[in-house]
């Protein structure tokens, strides 16, 4: 009898999802031009020339100048380095705060649950941007008080997300079995119930992400941001408003920006939500 090789099975590949692919390509171009913007430009975003003032998009300047004769190009690199660095900072902000409560008001309970809710809940009355306005007015506009404002209005979603995590864990039998081991309260939170928080709180984290990127715009525009001559994305579509039929790429490349970011994260979010939640897979 002849015996024939036993042909080992072709391993299948997963192939990436187009949202993560593309996604992850426009954040991937995002997070490069900001870290760039850290440490170098084509020229001084700040450096004024009223002989180049509203120069059309050329050789010369790749995106034009504004009213004062800055590189477009300069300014929106900066800009994207001020809006990466104030959302990461304030996405973990609201992270770390709100993991924190939401952990203890869920395995606690009790009073403390009660009264903590109530104020939680009392502050998902009011729109982000909205309690954001109220808090600048308070602590004032500039960069650190947009990152607290920001991520003191974001906190609550946070806590309640986490909340409604920990309640569904804590009566679970790998719980009731390290209260059985001996293990403390503080113990069995951070041993077991803080990991099992980590996939929903990645998939929010990744959306919080692009909602401060817009608030963060939005505010710049309103004047209550980074205050000029500081670049963002938001005070450059708010200076070009009084040039929009002279130079109409004033409000397009900034437009832009933060329309492909927004589209970016959205892109990868969804991705995200797809591989960590097992009610989103259907091909495994």
């Amino acid at each position: 009898m002849e015996l024939t090789a036993i042909k080992p099975a072709k391993t299948r590949r997963r192939r990436l999802p187009a949202n993560a692919a593309v996604g992850g390509a426009i954040i991937a171009i995002v997070l490069a031009a900001a870290l760039l913007g850290a440490v170098w430009t084509p020229r001084d975003p700040l450096g004024i020339s009223f002989a180049s003032r509203l120069k059309p998009p050329s050789a010369q300047f790749w995106l034009g100048t504004d009213e004062f004769g800055r590189d477009v190009l300069s300014r929106l690199m900066v800009g994207a380095s001020t809006s990466v660095w104030i959302s990461l900072l304030t996405v973990s902000f609201a992270v770390v705060l709100g993991t924190a409560i939401g952990v203890l008001t869920g395995f606690v309970r009790g009073w403390t649950d009660r009264i903590i809710m109530a104020f939680n809940n009392a502050l998902l009355a009011f729109p982000g941007l909205l309690l954001a306005l109220g808090l600048l007015a308070v602590v004032g506009a500039n960069k650190y008080g947009i990152i607290l404002a920001l991520g003191l209005a974001y906190t609550p979603s946070v806590t309640r997300i986490v909340r409604g995590t920990v309640l569904s864990l804590r009566e679970r039998e790998f719980i009731e079995s390290s209260r059985v081991l001996g293990n403390s309260e503080w113990y069995t939170m951070a041993r077991h119930v803080l990991p099992n928080c980590v996939a929903p709180l990645t998939v929010l984290a990744t959306s919080m992400f692009g909602w401060v990127i817009l608030a963060e715009s939005a505010l710049s525009f309103l004047g209550l941001g980074v205050p000029p001559p500081a670049p963002t994305w938001g005070n450059m579509l708010a200076s070009a408003r009084p040039f929009m039929a002279q130079a109409t790429y004033l409000s397009i490349f900034p437009g832009i920006c933060i329309s492909l970011t927004l589209l970016g994260i959205n892109l990868l979010g969804d991705a995200v939500r797809d591989r960590l939640d097992p009610r989103m897979r259907t091909g495994e």
